[in-house]
């Protein structure tokens, strides 16, 4: 075992503190990385919380990685030491079950172990990025194309591939009318991601605060949805909405906003439950449908993707000890757009 440094909540809600922590020795598959970055995504906050339920204590956060690896196993193929590369939600699954078989990971019918707040196959709890290094099995790990900066690139390792996966899985390209429904830290990077695939693409925000952003981040309409006027002037508009948003929403004034066929598709996940008349999905053969983030080989594609569009995160970097300070400021929406913590100040 290897004592390193990390940020942990010791308990639900309590502030996270520095800490240590042990990570196991390098085996056969395993890639030791040097985390470089580790950006803060707003299900770190949910689950550091238990707003999403239960958890495990002490938690080290953080899914979105990027790093250079430092070490491999005898076994490893796929990545040398120097390597850039990046960890995203998940570590492991089963690599048996069908969807595991076609690169749906994610998907694992036995349950992924996710990156942190997870349970690994040897019984241990898994802690995240927030911590100055990790080992990973190799088949988990992804490599970062030297055209995008670290820094960057961290928070493609979830609110990128978050965003991809359901764009691609819905078709989102030229002829198709794509709206983002929020834009904070995953809905920023839908914006990008939907307008270099070539859509129309249109942000549904509370406010026209982010407006200029949103236009610069390749949005060609911008709408806010405390408006009333926006639901009448848009209904029947969309082949497709991602909601980004983690909070209650009237879903049936947002179904009405889809053409015949249209899909609503979650990725961001409310604490509380919703309700919804089934009429706003039946008429006009409409899809309330959820995403989660993508399978190993969809994420390099994605990053791929990234780095051949000149696409990066929008970032603020942060030292460990601001990490409170940046959880309060997400809940106020008071970034632009993903917090980043530079992991040489842990």
């Amino acid at each position: 075992m290897t004592t390193v440094t990390a940020y942990a909540a010791p308990a639900a809600k309590a502030p996270l503190e520095r800490t240590t922590i042990e990570r196991r020795e390098v085996g056969e598959f395993d890639v030791l990385i040097d985390i470089k970055y580790a950006g803060i995504c707003h299900s770190d906050i949910h689950q550091a919380r238990e707003g999403w339920g239960e958890a495990i204590f002490p938690m080290v956060p953080g899914h979105e990685i990027a790093g250079v690896v430092a070490e491999t196993g005898t076994g490893v193929t796929r990545f040398a030491v120097g390597d850039r590369v990046g960890v995203g939600c998940m570590v492991d699954s089963c690599r048996e079950c069908d969807n595991c078989e076609a690169g749906l990971e994610q998907y694992c019918t036995q349950g992924a172990v996710m990156t942190y707040n997870g349970v690994g196959k040897d019984g241990q709890p898994t802690y995240g990025g927030y911590s100055q290094k990790i080992v990973v099995d190799e088949n988990y790990v992804v490599g970062i194309p030297g055209d995008i900066g670290l820094d960057e690139a961290a928070p493609l390792l979830c609110a990128g591939i978050t965003t991809y996966s359901p764009l691609k899985h819905w078709n989102a390209g030229p002829g198709k009318k794509v709206a983002v429904l929020g834009m904070g830290g995953l809905g920023h990077m839908a914006v990008k991601l939907a307008h270099a695939l070539g859509a129309e693409v249109t942000v549904l925000s509370q406010s026209l605060r982010k407006k200029d952003d949103g236009l610069k981040l390749g949005a060609d309409h911008y709408y806010a949805t405390s408006d009333p006027r926006t639901f009448e002037e848009l209904a029947g508009t969309f082949d497709l909405i991602v909601s980004t948003v983690s909070a209650p929403l009237d879903f049936g004034a947002y179904l009405a906003l889809l053409k015949t066929d249209g899909a609503l598709v979650n990725v961001g996940a409310p604490e509380e439950p919703i309700s919804l008349n089934l009429f706003s999905v039946i008429v006009g053969r409409k899809s309330l449908a959820g995403s989660s983030i993508g399978g190993i080989q969809e994420t390099q594609e994605m990053l791929d993707f990234c780095a051949a569009h000149g696409l990066g995160a929008e970032i603020e970097l942060i030292r460990a000890d601001q990490i409170n300070e940046a959880y309060e400021r997400v809940l106020a929406s008071d970034v632009r757009y993903r917090f980043v913590i530079d992991t040489s100040t842990i």
